[in-house]
């Protein structure tokens, strides 16, 4: 039986991850927020078009400051605008540099998958899987600050101590493509790290 394609597995992995990641959080605005109603927008394409051009909401006061709780004292959905990269880094830095820093990240991170992707053997399919996740991830949210000029994140776990009634463990918001990008990051540091070495190499001879 014909493998398949690698790049038909970059595509169908890396553009599922696009659409989940773009359509979650066409929702998260549609629920958590009232872009649409202060938009006026009633049917799907004015919605999208609100969605494609609604910028500022949480300083616009179009956030809904209530949660959507999942799982008590654990997940809720909560509407945020993340204008830093991950975990806050470069949250101080001027737009000036912040923007366009994010912009060329996310080409050469683009431009790095695919060219490393080229030399991936059609057999290994974990690592196909592995820069398929990182590409979707990349590309999400590289979409969002092009749209947007920040990424919408609206995932919200926490861990609430019922004894002294307040959450003392919290992570920071995320979104689908954040997901995709830890999940393949750390397949392919695995992949680097803990990938099995011919017998010979182990040995610290040249495999026959």
């Amino acid at each position: 039986m014909k493998p398949i394609n690698k790049w038909l597995v970059l595509a169908v992995v890396s553009l599922g991850i696009l659409v989940s990641d773009q359509v979650t959080k066409y929702l998260a605005v549609a629920h958590l927020t009232f872009a649409f109603q202060a938009a006026g927008a009633r049917t799907p394409g004015e919605k999208i078009r609100a969605f494609v051009t609604q910028t500022n909401l949480l300083e616009r006061g179009l956030a809904d400051p209530r949660p959507v709780e999942v799982v008590h004292s654990f997940w809720q959905f909560r509407y945020t605008q993340n204008r830093a990269a991950a975990f806050g880094l470069l949250s101080g830095a001027p737009d000036w540099f912040r923007v366009p820093f994010f912009y060329l990240m996310t080409i050469a991170a683009v431009i790095f998958i695919i060219a490393y992707y080229r030399k991936v053997p059609t057999t290994q399919r974990y690592l196909q899987i592995t820069l398929a996740l990182v590409l979707g991830g990349a590309v999400g949210n590289g979409i969002d600050r092009i749209l947007h000029g920040y990424v919408i994140d609206f995932i919200d776990w926490h861990w609430f101590d019922p004894w002294w009634q307040k959450p003392n463990w919290h992570w920071p918001t995320f979104n689908v493509a954040d997901s995709a990008l830890t999940v393949g990051l750390l397949m392919l540091a695995k992949e680097m790290f803990f990938a099995r070495k011919p017998v010979g190499e182990q040995a610290g001879k040249p495999s026959p």
